[in-house]
């Protein structure tokens, strides 16, 4: 299935700031506060923000997730989980992340939390899920989905940034 862009709105200044307040405070994002306009935009069952032409972050009920193009663009240091080297394969291919993949985890995620996810090698982001395990709990069991993934490498949200390159 391929993503269309549809109902894109100009967001104003202040709807900005506030979206870019809460990708700071969660994923300790820092988002350039300038005149670059910002829209709000559906893609499939997608709402997302798009800034230049990039689809930068996921609007997801009341909560805001960076996409993987938007952690690219502009990196987070908060809300990470990192697998190890064997996992990344299955996270690029859009698997659910399982506890035994992980090697660290940003100690402050609760059940819920919208998370990203990156290699361990390298430290660039592969995906961006929902966390159904607190952080320490996943960097320490031996069993068991850490987290769903939402949006990852290759998927049609990131194809979505080729074509409109």
């Amino acid at each position: 299935m391929v993503l269309k862009v549809r109902r894109r709105t100009r967001l104003r200044r202040k709807e900005v700031d506030a979206w870019f307040h809460r990708l700071a405070e969660d994923f300790g994002m820092t988002l350039p506060a300038d005149e670059t306009p910002v829209d709000q935009a559906e893609a499939g069952e997608l709402r997302l923000l798009i800034r230049d032409q990039e689809a930068i972050a996921l609007v997801l009920g009341e909560g805001i997730a960076p996409t993987v193009r938007g952690l690219l663009a502009f990196p987070a240091t908060k809300r990470f989980v990192t697998v190890d080297m064997g996992a990344v394969p299955f996270v690029y291919n859009g698997a659910d992340v399982m506890a035994p993949g992980i090697v660290e985890t940003d100690p402050a995620i609760r059940p819920g939390d919208f998370v990203w996810v990156r290699d361990e090698k390298n430290h660039r982001p592969l995906a961006v899920g929902r966390a159904i395990m607190d952080g320490l709990t996943m960097a320490r069991e031996e069993r068991g989905k850490a987290l769903e993934t939402l949006h990852h490498v290759g998927d049609d949200l990131w194809r979505l940034g080729e074509e409109e390159a």
